[in-house]
């Protein structure tokens, strides 16, 4: 059997600031504590790890809508609550700002730096018509629910965001 006592796992299903905020601060919090750590990145979480631009490869018409209508990136996250037509995430980032705290690229920075490793959702991203050279650089790999189980198995902190 894994001795599994400092591994962690993290499934970022939401594409809202907060959520990947709250994610990332797990991440890193575990990292610093020692814990070896993954995220698997599925759906709408899929968009803490797009570059933006113009989409790669060859998409149907269900997946070029979807490419059109979600744009977001780590830079252009909404909120959960009090959005505000995109005011809300602005006022959110002065505030961390104001209190020092890093904002999410650099909450990302700090998790490679550590070690954590991100692995992209390939059923996702099928579905959603997201290619690799969608993605930054610093995605680990892309693989589908049986990679994310063999990571969890292998964890004791296993927490869906």
């Amino acid at each position: 059997m894994t001795d599994n006592k400092n591994k962690m796992t993290l499934i970022l299903f939401s594409g809202e600031l907060d959520k990947a905020l709250a994610c990332f601060t797990l991440a890193t919090t575990a990292a610093a504590a020692g814990f070896e750590v993954t995220i698997f990145f599925t759906f709408w979480g899929l968009n803490v790890l797009k570059r933006g631009g113009i989409s790669a490869g060859k998409k149907n018409l269900l997946q070029k809508m979807f490419a059109f209508i979600n744009k977001g990136t780590n830079r252009s996250l909404p909120l959960t609550k009090f959005n505000f037509a995109g005011a809300g995430p602005k006022m959110m980032e002065l505030l961390m700002k104001q209190k020092k705290m890093a904002s999410l690229p650099e909450m990302m920075k700090a998790a490679r730096e550590m070690k954590v490793k991100y692995i992209a959702c390939t059923t996702s991203c099928g579905i959603m018509g997201v290619d690799r050279a969608d993605l930054i650089e610093e995605v680990d790999e892309m693989a589908g629910a049986a990679t994310y189980l063999a990571e969890a198995k292998n964890s004791n902190v296993n927490l869906f965001i």
